[in-house]
């Protein structure tokens, strides 16, 4: 069976840093509480003349290096964001335009936090499917430009940034043993669709929005709804928690990395932790820990890897990799 390899990894984030200590001269909060409920100590966050596509950009030229390719040798982009530069075209057409890419075909997918799990999955799919040979699968957000710098419980929580990887259609058996995705599950709900939105859109508001969030009614689904794709992930491949070697879960709050970990009986030294430096950066918040987790040395060739994420909707979901 045709299997989609991870053929390289890279990652792109905005020069500015934001630490904790800022947010004191802005609303009523400090370093100590955003620590203590988050995890959370720094982000980045983009300029003026950091946007979306200039970070997926990035990201997907790292990656692309990463893999010894080059932009011709790619035939299909899936860019994650809720971020896009315009409402239409897609972003994922600008970043194949600025990549210089006369060929193949690119799209956005729109799944908030949980943007590049949806996107790893359908990437899948096409490839094989025979529909693509190598593709670039991009998370990028500039989620500081739809915040409300006034609201505490939401402006402290989100950082800017993209992550890609290049995905490789590769012959090979439908084992555990071989390198690839193995198995994905995917979730939505609409009817908890207010409990994390944008207030804002052009058929609504005509305006962009805010970022608005109930953080207790999600903190209250997220462990349950993280911890049901998973098992079913789990069911799929016929492992069991024991099993993987790296969880890569979406970057959202320590607490509920913590919480899901421990209910799903993974080992704490097994859980790729960056929330503390980058913040939640929505979809572009899973291939930014796994770039990072590659950097470290920590993910290697051949390791087991779990991600996961949920994100607005709601929309949630796991995906098994053989790295």
């Amino acid at each position: 069976m045709t299997r989609s390899v991870v053929r390289g990894i890279g990652s792109a984030l905005p020069r500015r840093i934001m630490k904790n200590a800022e947010f004191e001269k802005l609303v009523d909060t400090t370093d100590e509480w955003i620590v203590q409920r988050t995890g959370i100590r720094q982000r980045h966050i983009a300029s003026e003349d950091e946007t979306t596509a200039s970070l997926g950009e990035a990201a997907a030229r790292a990656a692309l290096d990463s893999a010894g390719l080059t932009p011709a040798d790619i035939d299909m982009i899936i860019l994650a964001t809720s971020t896009p530069n315009n409402t239409f075209p897609a972003t994922a057409v600008e970043i194949q335009e600025r990549l210089g890419m006369s060929g193949g075909f690119a799209f956005d997918m729109q799944a908030v936090c949980s943007g590049f799990v949806y996107a790893i999955t359908t990437a899948d799919l096409y490839i094989r499917g025979g529909q693509a040979k190598r593709m670039l699968v991009i998370g990028s957000e500039t989620f500081s430009r739809i915040l409300d710098w006034n609201d505490r419980t939401t402006c402290v929580l989100f950082g800017d940034g993209a992550g890609a990887v290049v995905l490789e259609a590769e012959d090979g058996e439908a084992a555990l043993e071989q390198r690839g995705v193995i198995a994905s599950s995917l979730r939505s709900d609409g009817s908890q669709r207010d409990k994390l939105y944008v207030d804002g859109g052009p058929s609504t508001t005509c305006t962009v929005g805010h970022l608005r969030m109930q953080g207790r009614e999600v903190f209250k689904h997220a462990v349950g709804m993280i911890t049901d794709v998973i098992e079913d992930v789990f069911d799929k491949a016929g492992i069991t928690a024991e099993d993987i070697d790296w969880f890569v879960p979406h970057q959202a709050n320590r607490r509920i990395i913590d919480a899901s970990a421990k209910k799903l009986g993974i080992a704490e030294e097994k859980v790729v932790v960056t929330v503390d430096l980058h913040g939640n950066t929505s979809a572009a918040s899973v291939p930014l820990a796994l770039s990072v987790a590659v950097e470290r040395g920590q993910i290697k060739k051949g390791d087991l890897v779990l991600l996961e994420a949920m994100g607005g909707g709601f929309t949630w979901g796991a995906v098994l990799v053989r790295w």
